[in-house]
């Protein structure tokens, strides 16, 4: 389980590094709620 959500974590990060997109642009590109985003980038 915890290899899923370091992957999820790492894809993640590097699509809101890459694309210097928001919280929010990186939730609507996942398809995940912003809250979920932000609580997993500041983890």
């Amino acid at each position: 389980m915890w290899d899923y959500i370091t992957e999820r974590v790492i894809k993640e990060a590097h699509y809101i590094i890459e694309t210097n997109d928001t919280v929010r642009a990186a939730a609507v590109h996942f398809n995940i709620s912003k809250s979920t985003v932000h609580t997993v980038e500041t983890y």
